[in-house]
């Protein structure tokens, strides 16, 4: 195995601290993973990893050999395409991770676009609305709604998301329709909560001196998950506040209905994050322009 291909392979290792992870995230035999980081350490003369039967640790040495190696394999994707044509000639693939809710209504139904302009890139999406590891599950890019609160990593600003609140024609044909804040005390909330258990914050919105203010709600019914939380909303259950691009769809059939459009809750920052990286391949800067115009769409616009 050739010496780049193995740094690849002590990366993996290193960022799971796990070889069997290694091996499942690159699709080689276990075996393999485990020859090339002896490899290494029998050409570099030194113990990169601790192994034990419960973890794989790094050494002091695998430490500093880890950060080199990240340098070094991010040169060398930069050089294979130095030399190429335009954006035609960027190859390889990009790892990203992004709530599904962006996935489907945002990014899928366009993406092809992007990889006719690439024809030799290969995307591995991941989807969900947990806060992946950037680092350890080895991505080279997420896209995240809300706060950025991971310092390690490297924050590119997008814009703001706009948010709805909105419910269905069941909905109002049972309950009818919300004129002012005072008429909520009659309305059902869908709760939205990262953890079950947790507790909703209420229905948001801005008041007249754009501060932050939350209404108490009853609801029947809390998720967990964004695609269960569109889908209680469509089933009738109770007033959702959402992503524009979630529901932007179900808006132009009249699937679900806006409603208290001047309570609308704050803003959502979006943001994309990678890896604090000496340089970022090609490929990956291609991949987060296009995902920052594709998004634009979708932004709040700056009224000043």
């Amino acid at each position: 195995m050739n010496q780049t291909d193995a740094m690849r392979i002590f990366l993996r290792v290193a960022e799971l601290a796990s070889f069997t992870q290694a091996a499942d995230s690159m699709g080689l035999p276990k075996a393999s993973i485990s020859a090339a980081v002896q490899q290494l350490e029998t050409e570099f003369g030194t113990r990169l990893l601790h192994r034990t039967t419960r973890k794989v640790q790094m050494t002091q040495d695998g430490l500093t050999f880890y950060e080199r190696c990240k340098d070094l394999l991010a040169d060398i994707d930069e050089l294979q395409t130095l030399f190429q044509a335009g954006e035609a000639g960027l190859a390889g693939r990009i790892r990203v991770d992004m709530s599904s809710g962006i996935a489907k209504n945002v990014i899928v139904p366009k993406l092809a676009e992007f990889l006719r302009a690439h024809p030799r890139i290969e995307i591995e999406l991941s989807s969900t609305d947990r806060r992946v590891d950037v680092v350890r599950e080895g991505f080279d890019c997420v896209i995240r709604v809300g706060n950025v609160l991971d310092s390690s990593l490297i924050a590119r600003p997008i814009g703001q998301y706009a948010l709805l609140n909105c419910v269905s024609p069941s909905y109002v044909a049972q309950h009818g329709l919300p004129q002012t804040l005072a008429d909520l005390a009659q309305h059902q909330l869908v709760h939205y909560v990262p953890t079950l258990g947790g507790k909703s914050t209420g229905f948001e919105y801005v008041d007249d001196h754009n501060e932050p203010q939350a209404v108490a709600m009853s609801g029947a019914i809390t998720v967990n998950n964004s695609d269960a939380y569109l889908a209680a909303c469509l089933a009738g259950l109770g007033i959702i506040q959402v992503p524009d691009a979630a529901v932007r769809a179900a808006l132009a059939t009249g699937e679900l209905l806006e409603v208290l459009p001047q309570y609308r809750a704050a803003p959502m920052p979006i943001s994309l994050l990678y890896a604090n990286r000496r340089h970022l391949p090609k490929r990956v800067k291609a991949f987060m322009d296009w995902v920052t115009a594709t998004l634009q769409a979708y932004l709040v616009r700056d009224s000043s």
